[in-house]
């Protein structure tokens, strides 16, 4: 239980020290090429959510209440079930952390601080809290997959027993 908050707290500072350098560094030059072609790095506010939807509007106190809510959920999930399998607890830690960075952001600044700009294809700008989710959820699916194999291969399993006796 102490390690999973203990690794929470420190990848939301994680996230936030990239979000310091960025405003800090990179807020002053607006762009700065990473990797030529592939990524740079560019300083935007980001009012909305997920891709820049709803960006401009005045849906700051209806996303922290969403993302509060959302955040809680994980947080209890993790907290009351404690999931065994490791890597259902690492994309859960992942999720709620990357929630939890986003949502202070949009707490203290009324706006995420995004950064990562691929240039190789038209996609939104993007931040560290951004990839935790991402990477977060990639690995939940592969956990339910996991899951459901190996349910799958009881059930086999003992179909197979069955007719044999």
């Amino acid at each position: 239980m102490f390690s999973i908050i203990l690794v929470t707290i420190l990848l939301v500072l994680v996230d936030h020290f990239t979000k310091f350098l960025a405003t800090t560094y990179l807020a002053p030059l607006g762009s700065v090429t990473l990797i030529p072609g592939v990524m740079d790095l560019r300083y935007v506010l980001n009012d909305g959510v997920a891709f820049g939807m709803f960006a401009g509007g005045n849906a700051t106190t209806i996303l922290l209440i969403v993302t509060g809510v959302v955040i809680a959920a994980f947080a209890a999930y993790l907290f009351v079930k404690r999931p065994q399998k490791r890597l259902e607890r690492i994309s859960m830690i992942l999720i709620l952390s990357g929630g939890l960075g986003n949502f202070i952001d949009r707490l203290l600044n009324k706006a995420v601080v995004d950064f990562f700009a691929t240039t190789f294809m038209d996609f939104p700008v993007f931040n560290v809290a951004d990839c935790f989710v991402t990477i977060g959820v990639v690995l939940l699916i592969v956990s339910v997959f996991q899951d459901e194999m190996k349910e799958k291969k009881i059930t086999n399993e003992q179909k197979s027993s069955n007719e044999q006796a």
